[in-house]
């Protein structure tokens, strides 16, 4: 084989290895870190479903609600841990103290709480979705995906959990298949994404459809 021919061979594979890299080095800058929250993630405003509360009660956790807006998290988580002695039948208020003490760093007391959403609602999208992300940052990815999935099941068109799913299938558990269905189903529901566009282009190239 000529030298020139080989070398030029040899460069031509190195510029497309480069290029995967980059390609999954921007899709890990997009999606890999903290993916952006929708509005309803940063609190939830809405308590009551289905069951009928003290009118003090709701005007706390509204007041919680505030306190979060505005990043006063340990006030929220006060104000909270007084709602939740008082009503312990709503998913709600758990899920709103799990994220601010998230906020805070203290993710053992988030997880506490998220599960306590759980066990009254199994399917609750946000507490799932919460509970997914702080197992991925755990190294838990297959929880992190059970979580996800319970999201995904009983709301199928919650985007953050079909987001975040296909971020964990694709980086961290390289289930490409997962991740290009995911990311496929996503944008049926939000054709404008342009980042979810390419993310799924690149899944395509390194999975092979």
């Amino acid at each position: 084989m000529d030298y020139g021919i080989r070398t030029e061979s040899i460069m031509i594979k190195t510029s497309k290895r480069i290029l995967v890299f980059f390609l999954a080095l921007f899709l890990f800058a997009c999606a890999g870190g903290e993916i952006k929250k929708e509005p309803d993630e940063i609190a939830i405003k809405k308590p009551m479903d289905r069951v009928n509360v003290d009118s003090d009660v709701e005007l706390d956790f509204k007041s919680a609600v505030l306190l979060m807006q505005q990043e006063k998290y340990a006030q929220a988580i006060s104000l909270l841990n007084a709602v939740i002695e008082r009503e312990k039948r709503l998913p709600a208020p758990y899920v709103n103290i799990a994220i601010a003490h998230n906020r805070l760093g203290d993710s053992k007391a988030a997880e506490k709480n998220l599960i306590s959403a759980l066990k009254l609602d199994i399917g609750h999208p946000v507490a799932n979705n919460e509970l997914g992300l702080l197992y991925r940052k755990k190294g838990k990815f297959k929880a992190a995906r059970t979580a996800y999935e319970n999201a995904i099941k009983e709301h199928p068109d919650y985007l953050p959990a079909i987001k975040n799913l296909g971020v964990l299938c694709d980086l961290y558990m390289h289930d490409f298949e997962c991740a290009l269905q995911q990311f496929e189903n996503y944008l049926k529901l939000k054709p404008d994404d342009k980042t979810v566009a390419i993310w799924v282009a690149d899944v395509r190239q390194r999975f092979g459809k």
